[in-house]
């Protein structure tokens, strides 16, 4: 994954209704733009151009049926998000060893 895709995911995930948007599809499966409005409690258009930012992101999918277009999560898109964490993860855990290691030769 770049870099680009990266912060992609980043800036989707960093508003508080695309990711309970996010949260909900992960939770309740695919849903239509409808149901998501009332759950989002925002207008539609609103909710339309938050699915747009997790669309661009490949957060979420979604299929035409008719007149209905219906969005399911795409978790995998999460992958640059957990790289980083797992970066940072080592990076604390090698921090908190050497840490320990100081902090023994300390002790009387």
């Amino acid at each position: 994954m770049t870099q680009a895709t990266a912060n992609l995911v980043f800036r989707a995930l960093s508003d508080p209704t695309r990711r309970a948007i996010f949260e909900e599809l992960t939770r309740q499966g695919g849903q239509s733009v409808h149901a998501l409005t009332r759950f989002a409690g925002v207008s539609q258009p609103a909710v339309s151009k938050h699915l747009n930012v997790l669309k661009r992101a490949r957060l979420v999918g979604h299929r035409r049926d008719g007149r209905e277009t219906h969005y399911r999560a795409q978790p995998d898109a999460l992958a640059p998000m957990a790289d980083w964490l797992r970066l940072y993860s080592a990076f604390w855990r090698e921090r908190f060893d050497r840490l320990e290691e100081v902090l023994e030769r300390m002790e009387p």
